[in-house]
């Protein structure tokens, strides 16, 4: 995120916000203004992905529009600021690009080939504005560490999440995690059918950490808070926080999707 002065009398910034999925191997974009990322594919061609961007945030109100693409395992994303650029947009964006191209980032460390861009950027010494520079590399899930189901809104359901997760961690060899994640489950999926209705999907994901999702098609955000003594309810998302190392939550295209990571051991 980049903050500029766009009128004597207000401010704005522009933003880029990327969500990738690497079940799917799809990335979401949205731009507020921002500049357009590079990607590099793992034979190493680069270009520029086309995302049309919306106004700055703090500046109009317009929708933005969501650019969605599938990109191969190995690819990398660069993210940066224009202030990588130079004042020539277009001559800066050509030498990133040739720059991307010949440090081949398809290999190596990212923290060696941005210490290399940032060297190798004619202003970066004397820069006349920020620069930040993000770079991501993808991978993709093997389909025999991901289960989904699906469930109607119903209550009784929420017994049959349980058992579903219960046979996948036995058969994943995480039953260290059986307990917890069962309680998680049990919390997200009663929420989802008891407040946003029904399809709900779970989904579990087997990676460097334990991924669970849950989907509903409400787009109401949850809330933690602590429950008082005399509260009946309330305590869920409590309990789900204290369980996992990371939880939080992201609107789709029809709802929202609750996710928590767990630790592996080891």
């Amino acid at each position: 995120m980049q903050w500029e002065a766009t009128e004597p009398d207000s401010v704005g910034g522009s933003c880029l916000f990327a969500v990738y999925d690497p079940v799917s191997r799809t990335c979401h974009m949205a731009s507020a203004g921002h500049p357009p990322p590079a990607v590099v594919s793992p034979e190493g061609e680069v270009g520029f992905i086309p995302v049309t961007p919306g106004p700055l945030l703090g500046v109009g109100d317009n929708p933005f529009e969501v650019m969605s693409l599938t990109l191969p395992p190995g690819s990398t994303l660069a993210l940066y600021t224009d202030g990588l650029l130079g004042r020539d947009i277009v001559s800066g964006s050509d030498h990133l690009k040739a720059l991307l191209a010949e440090l081949s980032p398809v290999e190596g460390p990212l923290e060696t080939l941005g210490s290399a861009l940032i060297a190798q950027t004619p202003h970066a010494e004397h820069p006349t504005d920020d620069i930040t520079l993000l770079l991501a590399r993808t991978h993709a899930v093997a389909e025999e560490s991901t289960a989904t189901w699906e469930y109607p809104a119903d209550p009784a359901a929420v017994q049959d999440a349980r058992a579903h997760v219960n046979a996948q961690l036995e058969a994943w060899g995480l039953d260290e995690l059986k307990f917890s994640t069962e309680l998680i489950v049990s919390e997200l999926v009663t929420n989802a059918i008891r407040h946003a209705g029904g399809p709900v999907t779970l989904r579990l994901i087997r990676d460097r950490v334990l991924v669970c999702e849950v989907s509903d098609p409400s787009s109401t955000q949850p809330r933690l808070r602590r429950a008082l003594t005399t509260d009946e309810g309330g305590r869920g998302l409590f309990l789900v926080a204290q369980l996992t190392t990371r939880w939080g939550s992201r609107y789709t295209e029809r709802g929202k999707t609750i996710w928590t990571e767990q630790a592996l051991a080891g």
